[in-house]
C-alpha cells in the first residue's frame, strides 16, 4: 500500500505538470485508489485469518502486478518510473517468503512486461529500453536469490551451532552440578565432625572456594537461560519477609567469611511475583555487597513507594564513582579498584539482575557515592492480600531427629554425601539408586529429578504416594533448569531445589516439611 500511495502521488504530480494530458491519467488515478481500497480489505482478511496460504499469496501478487501493468499501459512514457514498483514487488515477495516465491514473482513480472509491451505502442517503439527492463527484471532477482541462499545457509549453520551449544551446555550444566553439589554436602559433613582448629580452618577454606565456584557457575547458567529466552515467569503470592529471611539465612556463612554483619528489617508484606527469580535478584545484590563491602554492615529492608513495594540493599563499601553507574548493568563490566584482583566474579551479577527485572516488570535503581557506600533498590513489586500462614517455628521443631527419609539418587557420590549429611542431622535414611518398583514407609521423600530413562523423580514420588495412600511430603533436587521443573511440578505439591544445594538451604526446607507435618497432626 505504501508503494501504491507513492505511485498515486507521482501520477497526480504528473497530471498537474501536464494539464492537457490530465484526462489520460484520470483512469490510472481511479484504478490506484480502487487498488488501495482493495488492498486494505485484503490486509484485514490476512490479519483475521493469518497463516501461510499459497493461493492467497498468488492472488496478492497478481493483484499487485495487475495494478502496475494498468498504470504503465495507460501512462506510457510518463509512467516509466512505476517500473520501480514492479521491481519492489518482485524482490519483496522473495525477501518475505523465500526463493520459491522470488522465482514465481519474477515469472509473473516478466509476463506483465510482455503484456505492457504488446498493449502500449510507446513500448513497441522502444525495444532496447524494453529489453533493458527485461534484463533488469531477471538479473536483480537472480542476484537476490544468491544472497538469500547464502543467508539461508548461514542461518541454518548458526541455528545448528546454537542448538549444539544448547545441548552441550544443558548436559554440561547437569554434569557439573553433580560434583559441586556432592562436594558441598561432604564439606558440611566434615564441618560437623570432630576436627581440630587447623582442620576446621581448611574445611572453611574449601567451603568458601566452593561457594565462589557455585556463584560463578549459577551466574553463567542464568545468563545462558536469559539469552535463550527460556524463562517464563509464573507469578505467585509470596510472603516477602520470609523470602528475604531465607536469602539472608543462606548467605550467613558467606557473610561470616567477608566479615560482614547482615541485618534484615522485619517485613510483614505479601507480594505477587515469581519467587525464584526475585530470590535470584536479591541473592546477586547480596553477593555484590559481600564482595565489595567486606568488613562493613549490610542492611536489607523493604520500603513502601508510590509504585508498590521496594526491596532495598544498603552497604557501606567503597562506593561507585558516578561515571561508572550507567555501565554497571552491562555484562562483564566491573569497576576496578586497587588490590581488586582478589575479588572473584565475572561482572555478570548486576546484568542478570537488570534482565530479570525486565522479565518481572519491576525497576532496578542504583545510587552510590565513593567512600560512603551503595544503595540498590528493586521497586515496583505489586502488594498482595495476606495469606493464611503457619506460625513460625517453635523451639521444639528445630531438629530433624528421627525423621525417616527415603533418598533416591542415581549418582553414587551425591547419594553417599546426602545420606551422610542427613544422618549427621539425626535423620534415619534409606538410600536407593534405582526408583523402579520402590516402596517405602518414610516420612519424607528426597529424589533427584533425573533418575535415568525409566522413571523420573516425580514419577517415583507419585508411586510411593499411591502405595501409601496419602500425600507424603516430597522434595525434588534437580540439575536441570529449575523454573521449568518447578512449573511442571506446580500442581503436585513437591518442593524443588536446584543443584548445587547449600546445606543450610536443604536443612531449611526439611525443617519446613517437619513443621507442616507437626501442624497437620496437631
Amino acid at each position: 500500500m505504501t508503494v501504491s500511495a507513492c505511485a498515486l502521488l507521482y501520477i497526480v504530480v504528473l497530471a498537474g505538470l501536464h494539464p492537457g494530458e490530465a484526462t489520460s491519467y484520470l483512469p490510472i488515478i481511479i484504478y490506484i485508489v480502487t487498488f488501495i481500497v482493495a488492498s486494505v480489505f485484503l490486509r484485514m482478511i490476512i490479519q483475521r485469518y493469518p497463516g501461510h496460504f499459497f493461493w492467497r499469496r498468488l492472488f496478492a501478487m497478481v493483484h499487485d502486478y495487475t495494478g502496475i501493468a494498468f498504470a504503465m499501459v495507460l501512462g506510457g512514457e510518463g509512467a516509466l518510473p512505476i517500473y520501480a514498483a514492479l521491481l519492489w514487488v518482485t524482490l519483496g515477495n522473495g525477501m518475505r517468503f523465500g526463493s520459491r516465491y522470488l522465482a514465481l514473482a519474477t515469472a509473473i513480472a516478466l509476463v506483465t512486461l510482455v503484456l505492457i509491451f504488446s498493449l502500449n505502442p510507446f513500448w513497441r517503439t522502444q525495444p532496447y529500453m524494453f529489453l533493458m527492463l527485461i534484463v533488469t527484471t531477471i538479473v536483480v532477482p537472480a542476484y537476490a536469490h544468491i544472497l538469500l541462499k547464502r543467508t539461508r545457509i548461514a542461518s541454518e549453520e548458526a541455528i545448528a551451532a546454537n542448538q549444539e551449544k544448547s545441548r552441550f551446555l544443558a548436559q554440561a550444566s547437569h554434569d557439573l552440578r553433580q560434583p559441586i553439589h556432592s562436594i558441598g554436602l561432604f564439606t558440611a559433613c566434615l564441618r560437623d565432625a570432630r576436627l581440630g582448629l587447623e582442620e576446621l580452618r581448611l574445611v572453611d577454606n574449601i567451603d568458601r572456594s566452593l561457594h565462589t565456584v557455585s556463584q560463578l557457575f549459577r551466574s553463567i547458567l542464568d545468563i545462558y537461560t536469559l539469552d535463550h529466552g527460556k524463562l517464563a515467569p509464573q507469578a505467585e503470592t509470596v510472603h516477602l519477609g520470609e523470602l528475604l529471611q531465607d536469602v539472608v539465612r543462606q548467605n550467613t556463612e558467606a557473610a561470616r567469611w567477608a566479615g560482614v554483619e547482615l541485618r534484615l528489617r522485619a517485613c510483614p508484606y505479601w507480594v505477587t511475583v515469581n519467587a525464584g527469580l526475585l530470590t535470584t535478584m536479591v541473592q546477586n545484590l547480596l553477593s555484590n555487597a559481600l564482595k565489595y563491602a567486606p568488613g562493613q554492615p549490610v542492611l536489607v529492608g523493604v520500603r513502601r513507594r508510590a509504585k508498590g513495594l521496594a526491596i532495598v540493599v544498603y552497604d557501606k563499601g567503597r562506593g561507585i564513582a558516578e561515571e561508572h553507574l550507567p555501565d554497571v548493568f552491562n555484562e562483564f563490566y566491573r569497576v576496578r579498584h586497587v588490590r581488586d584482583k582478589d575479588v572473584e566474579g565475572l561482572g555478570l551479577g548486576l546484568s542478570i539482575v537488570k534482565r530479570i527485572s525486565q522479565l518481572l516488570n519491576v525497576e532496578i535503581d542504583i545510587r552510590s557515592k565513593v567512600g560512603q557506600g551503595t544503595r540498590v533498590a528493586i521497586s515496583g513489586l505489586a502488594p498482595a492480600a495476606p495469606q493464611a500462614v503457619t506460625a513460625r517455628t517453635p523451639a521444639t521443631y528445630n531438629r530433624l531427629d528421627g525423621l525417616r527419609v527415603c533418598l533416591v539418587e542415581d549418582d553414587a557420590n551425591v547419594l553417599m554425601a546426602t545420606s551422610a549429611l542427613l544422618e549427621k542431622w539425626g535423620c534415619q535414611v534409606e538410600t536407593h539408586s534405582d526408583a523402579e518398583g520402590l516402596t517405602s514407609d518414610c516420612d519424607i521423600i528426597i529424589a533427584d529429578f533425573d533418575l535415568g530413562t525409566r522413571v523420573s523423580g516425580s514419577e517415583c514420588i507419585a508411586a510411593i504416594r499411591e502405595q501409601r495412600g496419602w500425600e507424603v511430603p516430597a522434595l525434588v533436587i534437580t540439575g536441570h533448569e529449575i523454573e521449568r521443573i518447578r512449573h511442571s511440578l506446580q500442581s503436585l505439591n513437591i518442593s524443588v531445589l536446584a543443584k548445587p544445594v547449600r546445606p543450610p538451604e536443604l536443612r531449611s526446607v526439611l525443617l519446613d516439611q517437619v513443621k507442616a507435618m507437626k501442624t497437620a497432626s496437631d
